[in-house]
């Protein structure tokens, strides 16, 4: 059974890496956790744009706080993915295996949270991707054995977590896995955020259905010119 020293410790003390933190859901989740006085590392490919769009998330959170002192820095993939205690991976889905077949040593024992969403878009809008695991989540399952993969943020609107202009979020967050340890860390780590708690929606198998819902959403989005997101009622 894979152990991560992250679960159990208070979510406040841990260090969250982005992997794809420069990126629009990324670096809302980043800038929202580093307001929230969480510990940030943003990561990317270019480990110079990382750092260049840490300096501005932390500025923007330092504003939102009132001037309170933030941590955020950057720095590639590899380096975040090793730094941090729980790591999320915010990357494109055309990227998503290869990254996390190259991270899976550095990842070992870790708690990593998949937010990705396997998106296609045609002349009638968004659609579902087909994935070979049955879903995003599962597939960085398999390329991950030792971590504690686990889905979770998919339904978050990347516009409204980069609009500090509006300090609460409305939400909820549907949370997939199968270590009881590693969720409930994840959902604490959702309640860090103001406005949003972290929901359990069931194993890891059910995330090909949380991903989903996301085109749902989207759609949602582009027919009312809102940014709409999950609540879970009567829970």
């Amino acid at each position: 059974m894979t152990e991560s020293s992250a679960v159990g410790r208070p979510v406040g003390e841990l260090v969250v890496g982005v992997l794809g933190g420069t990126g629009p859901q990324g670096r809302g989740l980043g800038v929202r956790w580093a307001a929230a006085g969480q510990r940030v590392l943003l990561g990317s490919r270019d480990a110079d744009r990382a750092q260049e769009v840490a300096d501005q998330v932390a500025a923007r959170a330092t504003a939102a706080s009132g001037g309170a002192e933030v941590s955020v820095r950057g720095g590639s993939n590899q380096d975040v993915a090793g730094a941090a205690d729980v790591v999320v991976v915010a990357v494109p889905y055309a990227g998503h295996a290869e990254l996390l077949a190259e991270l899976a040593p550095v990842l070992a024992g870790k708690v990593v949270v998949d937010c990705v969403v396997p998106m296609g878009w045609d002349e009638l809008g968004a659609y579902v991707l087909d994935v070979p695991e049955g879903s995003v989540t599962q597939q960085a399952a398999a390329l991950l054995p030792d971590s504690l993969v686990v889905g979770a943020f998919h339904h978050l609107s990347a516009v409204s977590l980069e609009d500090l202009s509006h300090p609460t979020l409305e939400g909820d967050v549907m949370v997939v896995g199968d270590d009881r340890g590693a969720m409930d860390l994840v959902q604490a780590l959702a309640g860090q955020l103001p406005g949003l708690r972290g929901v359990y929606a069931g194993r890891l198998r059910n995330a090909r259905q949380v991903e989903a819902l996301t085109i749902n959403l989207v759609s949602v989005n582009r027919r009312y010119r809102t940014h709409a997101g999950v609540r879970v009622t009567g829970v």
